[in-house]
């Protein structure tokens, strides 16, 4: 393990795919992520207006119930030309139980007979940490911001991936999320590159305790 780092985490979210994702990405740093379904501890309501916010909701939350270091992400699609839906509602797209599905069905009825110039989108990720072992008036939580540009594709390309990765079209791989392996999303995904801006304030604040 990373001299100083957290050895357990709690992830705050159900997500199954995300824990996946994150579970990768912080392999090899020998951190334990564990769900807070593992601790009983419920969904916070996302009530705020930005990933951000909504972020900051989940991993101060996860923290307060655990009383362990919590990482927790809010992301989703933007798209231009939804004037940038779904935005914070992209898991909420279809209604409040909306499968993956439910939500890529309406995206693409919304952009039927838009062309695939105006078709541009981005999925943004804003991770955050909380350790509530540390006085938040001297250690602020931490953030890490990501962005992956490219657009939304008229039909599901690929069985891999989960949410809109189908229809999301990367054109410098030539391939929609969903066609990536594992290793190759992670190295440009908006997740990815948030989950690493975030190890790297990570090792600078507990390199100084």
């Amino acid at each position: 393990m990373d001299a100083g780092f957290p050895a357990r985490i709690v992830f705050a979210s159900g997500n199954r795919g995300k824990l996946r994702e994150v579970r990768r990405l912080l392999a090899a740093h020998d951190i334990e992520v564990l769900p807070q379904s593992e601790f009983g501890v419920i969904e916070a309501a996302e009530t705020g207006t930005t990933f951000r916010e909504n972020s900051l909701i989940k991993s101060r939350h996860a923290a307060a119930a655990t009383g362990l270091p919590a990482l927790a992400d809010d992301s989703g699609l933007v798209v231009e030309a939804l004037g940038g839906d779904p935005g914070v509602r992209s898991a909420r797209y279809a209604g409040p139980d909306a499968s993956d599905a439910d939500n890529v069905d309406k995206l693409l009825g919304a952009l039927e007979g838009v062309p695939p110039g105006r078709r541009a989108a981005a999925f943004r990720c804003v991770a955050s940490f909380v350790d509530p072992a540390l006085d938040p008036a001297q250690h602020p939580p931490l953030i890490g911001e990501g962005e992956w540009r490219g657009r939304i594709l008229e039909a599901r390309q690929g069985s891999s991936g989960f949410g809109y990765d189908p229809v999301f079209f990367d054109p410098v791989a030539g391939r929609s999320a969903a066609e990536l392996d594992a290793a190759d999303k992670n190295a440009c995904s908006h997740r990815g590159q948030a989950l690493r801006a975030l190890l790297a304030t990570l090792g600078q604040r507990y390199a100084l305790r």
